[in-house]
């Protein structure tokens, strides 16, 4: 190969790596969740857990669980459920367990008797967690006030962009994603 062809691809190297990170960056923010063309009002497929698998990771993780009906069946309004659950949202629930350090019992998942919609409990978005000071404190020192959701209630929201909405005597929380799992 003859210098001045070795001198021009020398002279283009740096530049086709400007151009291909500028091309990862325009398509990133076109394609991201909630951005760009990949913004919507529908939720984005994910992975679904059954209610074996989230009991393992969250039993793996000190993750406790209870139900005022004392069952698991998504059918019935008194259990807690985890089938359907989206794996980032059980990520999400391991990620707040070990970045505050406190005891979290959830006290609901993916069973009726939620309120509807994109991001809910049925369809694996959401789970509530028995209130408790270590969690309120963690979440309110950490989070950023977010004002008041449509039914009154005080939310906060991670870092990650999850929103934790403090009901009175629990926390319901969306997770969009695991929080840096």
């Amino acid at each position: 190969m003859n210098s001045s062809v070795a001198q021009f691809r020398h002279r283009l190297q740096p530049r086709a790596r400007v151009v291909a990170g500028i091309l990862a960056l325009v398509l990133t923010l076109l394609f991201a969740p909630g951005v760009g063309l990949a913004s919507s009002n529908h939720a984005y497929a994910a992975t679904k857990m059954t209610q074996a698998q989230a009991e393992s990771m969250f039993r793996g993780a000190g993750i406790t669980w209870s139900s005022s009906g004392g069952c698991t069946n998504r059918n019935v309004s008194t259990c807690t459920s985890f089938d359907q659950l989206n794996l980032t949202t059980a990520q999400g629930a391991v990620t707040l367990k070990n970045s505050s350090g406190c005891a979290l019992n959830i006290t609901g998942g993916t069973e009726t008797g939620h309120a509807s919609g994109t991001y809910s409990h049925w369809n694996g978005y959401k789970l509530d967690f028995g209130k408790v000071t270590c969690l309120t404190n963690y979440i309110k020192a950490y989070f950023s006030y977010s004002g008041l959701r449509s039914d009154g209630y005080q939310m906060w929201t991670s870092g990650a962009g999850n929103v934790y909405t403090d009901e009175g005597n629990h926390w319901d929380v969306v997770y969009y994603n695991c929080g840096g799992c």
